[in-house]
């Protein structure tokens, strides 16, 4: 009797795992662009390896440190959100537990369970964890799986710093000749990579998303080139 909230945790779990990789995937890809917009910026305006360096690392640093920022403060504030309707939820059940019964089986018997069976599983369920129950069922919320804020701060700032190391790498470590086409190919192909990995986590098109993430990159690369080009030639 136990077995649809079992399922719609288990289902939770795998959904918790997936958007946590369509994050870092995300993140990456952010990283990705705004890194590779600002090294081809400046390398519309110098060649100068030290200067492309010192820029993409500001750019890496300042990125990768404003996603672990906001990240933190967003699931900071979701978790506060969890944890007060837990804390109210577990009030309900110790001030008005028949009450708090009737509406765990009614929301059973809207997902498919007859009025019998759906109250003989919110009784066995009610027995086992009540509190669990009603989270799970009612507020879509697994009292075990809390995202940790610090864990999601972690994950953002790595994920954008991968991504923009390869725009960076690209572009410093080959001959001057080399460092745009180098960059260019690189930052295209991860971007295909990207696109495409986020579409199948979230069961999208594929060729929808790579072309949108392709030709968003390198629009942001041709108008920062071309901004950089601009006031090199300037000698601003």
């Amino acid at each position: 009797m136990t077995e649809p909230p079992h399922d719609e945790a288990h289902g939770g779990a795998l959904g918790s795992r997936l958007n946590w990789l369509r994050a870092a995937v995300l993140g990456a890809n952010d990283g990705i662009v705004s890194t590779a917009g600002l090294v081809v910026g400046v390398a519309g305006a110098t060649q100068d390896r030290a200067a492309l360096l010192t820029a993409g690392l500001a750019g890496l640093l300042a990125g990768s440190m404003s996603m672990a920022a906001g990240e933190y403060v967003s699931v900071s504030t979701q978790r506060d959100s969890e944890m007060a309707a837990l804390a109210m939820e577990k009030r309900e059940l110790r001030e008005q537990p028949e009450a708090e019964l009737e509406e765990l089986t009614e929301l059973l018997r809207e997902r498919g369970l007859s009025r019998d069976v759906a109250r003989e599983a919110a009784a066995q369920l009610t027995a086992r964890d009540a509190l669990k129950a009603h989270a799970r069922v009612e507020l879509g919320i697994d009292p075990d799986e809390l995202t940790n804020p610090w864990h999601a701060a972690w994950a953002s700032f790595v994920a954008f710093t991968v991504g923009a190391l390869l725009p960076l790498l690209a572009m410093v470590l080959p001959p001057a000749a080399w460092r745009l086409p180098v960059t260019v190919v690189s930052v295209l192909g991860a971007l295909v990579l990207t696109g495409w990995s986020s579409a199948r986590l979230g069961a999208a098109d594929p060729k929808r998303a790579v072309l949108r993430n392709v030709v968003g990159g390198a629009l942001a690369m041709g108008v920062t080139y071309a901004a950089g080009s601009l006031l090199g030639a300037a000698g601003v």
